[in-house]
């Protein structure tokens, strides 16, 4: 199975919810087509914010794919990515190249591709409807009971966004409204200095917190220390987000293997764009688990192909943990049919490969060329 084209168009899609100076979410969306008939697709969204690329640079990276890709095999395609250190400059190029190839394997295999990441030792039932939180966006009563009401189990919050000690009676006033299997997934953005994050770590204690990413105002080499104090007494895992994305790349190596020598939080927070694709980020996870840390895979407002994709890898972790994929809804329009949500969980496509089906005409989205 050869690679016959390959092409890549930029798009904005429109947000739903726009902040200041933000209405769209640029993405690209690439896609392969084989000798045999099969059409492979893989998202780029970058998240400079987070350690990716920009957009300028993931576009020129995948125009450059597009054009050595045609004439080649997929496998040996796989294996010159696997072993390409240079890919680590443009991982959100990356990955909507790996999720292509992958997607184009797994239809070969003729399976769904988390069965094909899972590999065959994995055959859970539940996989294909992996776990997701609930965005609340903000401590409003009312929100939070409505995503009760859903069905989801684990509801995310962003602090630092108010005086810690009124963001703090917000939590407390929530508590009641939420039944004994919900949990707070909390975000901090890194909004407070060493002695907030110690007050507010502590009082978190008190409350139902499935995790807490984020608490530290501090570059990451200089946050971990900080850190592992922070996590030794927490009875709720502390996250790593944005920090987990500065480590990547070959000048932290040495960083990273400390940490997972010995780990200074519970919790890794993996995006696809940020490791340059669902293997990537599945090796990611792997390392992680190996040395107690659980890994939660989540989107950036991503469109509907990178968020399948992403939803594949959780199925295939399988870990039990709730994932962060419940963002389709902030965008107005999308390249895409996104997954469904359920109860909680994300219902993945019963078909074979990524399942991804391209809206049509894509030509009503505005190009960014």
């Amino acid at each position: 199975m050869r690679i016959a084209t390959a092409t890549a168009v930029p798009y904005r899609l429109p947000l739903r919810f726009a902040g200041p100076g933000a209405t769209t979410r640029s993405v690209a969306l690439l896609c392969l087509r084989t000798d045999d008939g099969r059409s492979g697709f893989g998202e780029c969204a970058p998240l400079p914010a987070h350690g990716s690329e920009s957009d300028d640079e993931a576009l020129r990276a995948l125009d450059a794919a597009c054009r050595r890709l045609p004439g080649n095999a997929v496998g040996a395609l796989l294996d010159a990515l696997a072993g390409d250190a240079a890919a680590d400059a443009a991982p959100a190029a990356r990955s909507a190249l790996e999720t292509a190839l992958i997607d184009l394997a797994a239809q070969a295999a003729g399976q769904p591709l988390w069965r094909w990441l899972a590999g065959p030792q994995r055959h859970a039932g539940e996989a294909r409807r992996p776990a997701v939180n609930a965005l609340a966006g903000d401590l409003a009563p009312e929100r939070i009971e409505s995503l009760v009401d859903a069905g989801f189990e684990v509801i995310k919050l962003k602090l630092g966004r108010a005086a810690p000690d009124s963001e703090l009676a917000a939590l407390r006033r929530l508590r009641p409204l939420l039944p004994p299997a919900v949990r707070l997934r909390l975000d901090a953005n890194r909004a407070w200095d060493r002695r907030t994050a110690a007050r507010m770590c502590a009082a978190l204690a008190e409350l139902p917190v499935d995790m807490l990413e984020e608490p530290l105002a501090l570059p990451v080499a200089a946050a971990l220390p900080e850190l592992a104090a922070l996590q030794r007494d927490l009875p709720f895992p502390l996250a790593l987000d944005e920090g987990w994305g500065e480590l990547q790349g070959a000048e932290n190596r040495r960083l990273r293997e400390d940490f997972l020598a010995a780990p200074p939080v519970r919790r890794l927070v993996l995006k696809l764009a940020v490791h340059g694709g669902p293997l990537a980020a599945r090796a990611a996870a792997h390392t992680a688990a190996t040395a107690g840390i659980g890994c939660v895979v989540t989107t950036g407002i991503d469109g509907a192909c990178a968020t399948l994709a992403a939803a594949h890898l959780a199925a295939a972790l399988d870990d039990g943990l709730a994932h962060g994929l419940a963002t389709s809804s902030w965008l107005a329009a999308d390249l895409g049919t996104p997954p469904r949500i359920a109860g909680g969980r994300l219902i993945l496509p019963d078909a074979d490969g990524l399942g991804f089906v391209p809206a049509t005409p894509a030509a009503s989205f505005p190009s960014r060329r």
